[in-house]
């Protein structure tokens, strides 16, 4: 495998051998990043062909000064958050204050959890609430961000995500009365 810097060079002289290497190096990892902000493959791969067209065609400012996955990555964000925001997810949804009957009342952390079940949950969340969450939850971003990035309100933020948590502590619980009401298997010999 070549190092970052060959992939990079050879990208800006726009050598196709190159940019497929670079495709088949980070489009598993990116596509992973996608599929948290979009629920649907179909458009996960779509996006995450959107956003390789804006890696090749800036890769001129790509300068070093941090890891090459992390910059793809940070594009590959930037271009689902577009995609999302073209679909305006959270224009019908509750303020903060309207939900605080039905959200956890103390900072309950979500227990240890399998990777894959927790980003199926994630998955199964309203977009808004989905990419709200990603953003803070995920990605580290505090709301003052994600409202600039999504270009909503700083409240909307909070909002979707406090909605985010709520339902997946919903889920949560009720998976534990699922798998508490099963009775222990007994084993006849």
């Amino acid at each position: 495998m070549q190092d970052e810097y060959e992939l990079v060079e050879g990208c800006r002289r726009q050598n196709r051998t190159v940019q497929r290497q670079l495709y088949e190096r980070f489009a598993g990892k990116l596509f992973v990043v996608c599929k948290r902000y979009i629920r649907s493959p179909d458009e996960a791969e779509d996006v995450l062909q959107d956003a390789f067209v804006k890696i090749y065609r800036h890769i001129d400012s790509f300068r070093f000064e941090c890891p090459l996955e992390a910059w793809l990555k940070r594009i590959v964000i930037n271009t689902a958050l577009k995609h999302i925001r073209k679909q305006k997810p959270w224009e019908q949804t509750s303020d903060v204050q309207e939900l605080a009957p039905i959200l956890p009342q103390s900072d309950e952390s979500l227990p240890a959890l399998n990777y894959q079940y927790l980003l199926q949950l994630i998955q199964e969340l309203p977009p808004g609430c989905r990419t709200v969450f990603n953003l803070y939850a995920i990605e580290g971003y505090n709301h003052i961000e994600i409202a600039d990035l999504l270009d909503i309100a700083e409240g909307t933020s909070k909002s979707q995500y406090a909605r985010a948590r709520g339902l997946l502590m919903q889920k949560l619980r009720a998976d534990e009365r699922t798998l508490t009401d099963i009775p222990p298997r007994t084993t006849t010999t």
